[in-house]
């Protein structure tokens, strides 16, 4: 009768792998803003929380059981921003989101114990410095493991926040029409990857201007992307806050981040939000083991049928050598107890005249 187990060597029949898989995720401005929207402009997809931290962005009204949250939004800037004053809305609030981010993503300064401040390039050399910007926390329904380098592309309004629906110089959605797309494909030549405590970054350009102007920065692993206000620096009319002598909202960015809510502010964006594409990974890695199967072992059955009236039923002649067929491959621990099992598409004619490697991949 065949021998029950044939052990592994460790050395020469296992081995591991990692395996990485791709998936395209397209993310349009209709699905961040207007397409869930009731005739009186409530948003069922977009939920803001009581504690007005963030504001979470669902593919379907976020009450229904189908609904998947995409990623949440939220803004802050340093102690050391022209933003920061007592007098600001939410003041506190805005400065803990900003410094929560610093010390998740980029950690505690060595020297002073302080945390780090972000920078249009991480550099920490205190020029381009994003003292106050949008966080997009993409959810890992989404991104899975991380985003996939030089995948990463947003598409937003940079134009003024629309007077009203007949004004004067309005295009679709916004007066002048203006747009900027911010992609990391440019990362790896100008600035390279690099590695902060929250995982590897990259630096997100907008490639339309001749110098790579940067405005942002997406963090691979942990799948947020901060955007820079600087990018609507100038523009009189960023957002939807106090009405003027003539009727016209007209917050800056500056007013904005100083005069309205978190949430408030995040409409603001969401309403420039033109599309979000970029590449997920998942990860697998894979042990393989390579059951390595002899001519002289395997070549009987265990199964009771094999044999009628102690005749071996496979055999026509007598003096013909047995014949088995290989259905299902146990993988057993050192107590030879079964772990694990794997079956064949197909069963595999063993004979002593044949040796076989069935080789056994086992993903997690």
């Amino acid at each position: 009768m065949a021998q029950n187990y044939e052990p592994l060597n460790t050395n020469t029949d296992i081995t591991t792998t990692k395996t990485l898989l791709h998936e395209a995720i397209p993310l349009t401005g209709s699905i961040v803003s207007g397409t869930y929207n009731s005739p009186d402009g409530t948003e069922f997809n977009i939920k803001d929380y009581s504690h007005g931290m963030f504001q979470s962005v669902y593919d379907y009204p976020y009450l229904s059981s189908s609904a998947n949250r995409i990623f949440d939004i939220t803004l802050g800037y340093s102690i050391d921003s022209v933003f920061s004053a007592s007098t600001s809305t939410q003041n506190a609030k805005k400065r803990n989101m900003y410094d929560q981010m610093g010390l998740f993503l980029l950690g505690m300064s060595g020297s002073s114990e302080t945390i780090r401040k972000f920078e249009t390039d991480l550099t920490y050399d205190q020029s381009g410095e994003a003292d106050s910007a949008y966080f997009l926390t993409l959810d890992r329904l989404l991104m899975k493991d991380e985003i996939k380098k030089g995948s990463f592309a947003l598409t937003i309004f940079t134009g003024s926040w629309p007077i009203s629906n007949t004004d004067s110089d309005a295009g679709a959605a916004y007066p002048d029409g203006a747009k900027v797309t911010l992609t990391d494909i440019s990362a790896s030549d100008i600035s390279g990857y690099g590695t902060v405590d929250g995982g590897e970054y990259g630096i997100l350009y907008n490639n339309d201007a001749k110098n790579d102007v940067a405005y942002g920065i997406v963090f691979y692993q942990a799948g947020i992307c901060l955007l820079s206000s600087s990018i609507w620096d100038g523009n009189p009319r960023f957002a939807s806050g106090s009405l003027g002598t003539d009727g016209h909202e007209l917050d800056g960015v500056s007013a904005s981040f100083t005069g309205s809510s978190i949430s408030a502010s995040c409409d603001a964006l969401r309403k420039r939000f033109v599309n979000l594409s970029f590449n997920n990974t998942t990860e697998i890695n894979s042990t393989i083991y390579f059951c390595r199967v002899p001519h002289n072992k395997y070549n009987y059955s265990n199964n009771p049928t094999y044999i009628s009236s102690g005749k071996i039923r496979v055999k026509a002649v007598a003096a013909d050598q047995p014949v088995s067929y290989i259905t299902t491959v146990g993988l057993y621990n050192a107590a030879n107890e079964l772990l694990a099992v794997a079956k064949l598409s197909e069963p595999l004619k063993k004979t002593p005249e044949v040796d076989m490697t069935i080789r056994v991949r086992l993903d997690y």
